[in-house]
């Protein structure tokens, strides 16, 4: 709930979710946690580390359908489903938290405003969800990776990870032609793009933006739809006086 607008967890909420959790776990990268069908008895929080939701096709090939950072709650959807249609892993080494359905069963029961909030937080997954139609549906290539790097920096800033130029992103070329819909060559010509049009660089697991205006421009991003209060960093000036 960090930075949300209009919405922040009260200390007894926040401890409330904090006794809810009856494991911490450390889980390897690549790892499946949940897979679709499976009956769930528990959502997971994410600590650490970043994590994916997928879709496999009759050839086994993955499509990303989202991407968690740290402070979201995974599979919260999973409360009132039960199943998923779709498989939950982790994309790099990941901390994650287990919260029982019965502690939110309690939590929806005595505490309604914290259940709102709760509420709330799927809703932002969805907002996500219609960004990421768009992004696939109407944009071109470098558009969606310029759209999806300016998505993850806001919800590190919100995190505090990125300082809004730079954040650590354990994620890979071939991870980002998935998210994407793109192949893996594609992503290397449209990093290329990015760096000699001096928007952003992306190398050992760095990502640095180099002009985060014009790179939201290029991905026609409007951080809108995170209901995260954000002000993008201004850019220094490209020749600054002595």
């Amino acid at each position: 709930m960090r930075d949300k607008r209009g919405v922040s967890l009260e200390v007894d909420e926040r401890e409330r979710l904090e006794a809810a959790i009856v494991e911490v776990q450390t889980v390897e990268p690549r790892k499946t946690i949940a897979r679709a069908g499976e009956s769930l008895q528990q959502s997971t929080l994410l600590l650490e580390g970043i994590m994916s939701r997928y879709i496999d096709d009759r050839r086994g090939l993955r499509q990303l359908v989202a991407v968690h950072v740290p402070g979201d709650f995974v599979d919260l959807h999973a409360y009132p489903l039960k199943i998923l249609d779709h498989d939950v892993a982790t994309m790099t080494a990941a901390t994650v938290a287990i919260v029982p359905h019965v502690a939110l069963d309690a939590i929806t029961r005595e505490m309604p405003r914290l259940a709102r909030k709760l509420w709330f937080a799927t809703l932002i997954d969805a907002a996500i969800h219609r960004a990421w139609l768009f992004r696939l549906g109407r944009l071109d290539a470098i558009g969606r990776v310029a759209h999806f790097l300016c998505e993850t920096n806001v919800r590190l800033v919100s995190a505090g990870l990125s300082d809004g130029r730079r954040f650590a992103f354990g994620l890979t070329q071939n991870d980002l032609a998935e998210i994407c819909g793109l192949t893996n060559v594609h992503v290397n010509r449209v990093m290329r793009h990015l760096r000699e049009d001096r928007l952003c660089i992306f190398r050992s697991s760095l990502v640095e933006i180099l002009d985060p205006e014009r790179l939201a421009e290029r991905g026609q991003f409007n951080p809108a739809y995170l209901y995260i209060d954000y002000a993008p960093p201004s850019n220094p000036p490209s020749n600054p006086r002595p």
